[in-house]
């Protein structure tokens, strides 16, 4: 079971890694065999099953995530709930600042403090800028 010093630190430094369009710095929070759930997945890549394993294909999809991310993405937080192992926020639809992207992050933390199965929900608000292509699937 990860402490809490280790959740803290995903829940913080993974954020910021993905603010800043950093798929170094968000590499480096996955173990090896990591496992990402997401419907940008399937977008993006044409998978059906909508994940990937590894870090060559997690590093792959954080660059085209990066390239093609539209403006309303935003990263407005409240908090996070964790047991030890898993670690669950929200980007909630409505904020201070107005509307954002709509996702609840689900993410499996291993005894290393590292991430190990990653899933993404996301709302309708998200789904719509998803399905209206706003990532540029054809860029």
């Amino acid at each position: 079971m990860a402490d809490n010093k280790m959740i803290e630190r995903i829940y913080i430094e993974w954020d910021k890694a993905l603010s800043n369009n950093d798929a170094d710095a968000l590499l480096a929070l996955y173990s090896d065999d990591a496992v990402l759930e997401s419907p940008v997945v399937t977008h993006l890549t044409g998978n059906n099953s909508g994940e990937i394993k590894g870090k060559k294909a997690l590093y792959a999809l954080f660059k085209e995530v990066a390239a093609r991310k539209p403006e309303v993405r935003k990263y407005y937080r409240n908090g996070y709930l964790s047991d030890g192992h898993l670690l669950v926020f929200e980007y909630p639809r409505n904020n201070p600042e107005g509307e954002q992207m709509d996702f609840m992050e689900v993410m499996e933390i291993n005894n290393e403090g590292l991430i190990e199965k990653h899933r993404v929900y996301w709302g309708w608000y998200g789904l719509g800028i998803l399905s209206n292509d706003q990532y540029h699937r054809n860029k």
